[in-house]
């Protein structure tokens, strides 16, 4: 079965959330409202993809930078179709596009309890860091 790696839209919004739902560790907020994700693809262009198979949403990466470091959210590939290298794709080409837009670093974040998402960043060679805290607040 050819899967195929393109550019997300908004159009993909509605598999995606569905694909997000169903993964353990990938936690959800208002932040991925159909709005928000609109304005954050359109702010992003070219930097996130989805992988369908048969017109279905089975991988996704989100990825933007502010101009100096690139991060990438909500990686994700159904279960059904894990071991075939989609996550390793997506990220490498959404890597790809930051360096293209001259962007050379990239963070992520991954929940400290999600163990299966820790252990896929560190076995694609990304390093985690330690030394300081992230801090957040609703405004």
């Amino acid at each position: 079965m050819d899967i195929e790696i393109r550019e997300m839209s908004i159009q993909d919004y509605e598999q995606a959330v569905e694909l997000w739902k169903r993964i353990d560790g990938l936690a959800l907020s208002e932040a991925d409202s159909k709005e928000r994700i609109e304005a954050y693809l359109l702010r992003n262009e070219g930097l996130s993809f989805v992988a369908a198979a048969n017109e279905r949403i089975v991988g996704t990466i989100l990825c933007g930078h502010d101009g100096r470091r690139g991060f990438i959210y909500h990686v994700a590939v159904s279960p059904d179709y894990r071991g075939r290298k989609l996550g390793n794709r997506l990220v490498e080409k959404s890597l790809e596009q930051l360096k293209a837009q001259g962007i050379d670093k990239c963070h992520l974040f991954v929940l400290e309890d999600n163990a299966l998402g820790g252990k896929f960043w560190s076995a694609v060679g990304w390093q985690k860091r330690s030394g300081f805290y992230v801090y957040s607040k609703n405004v």
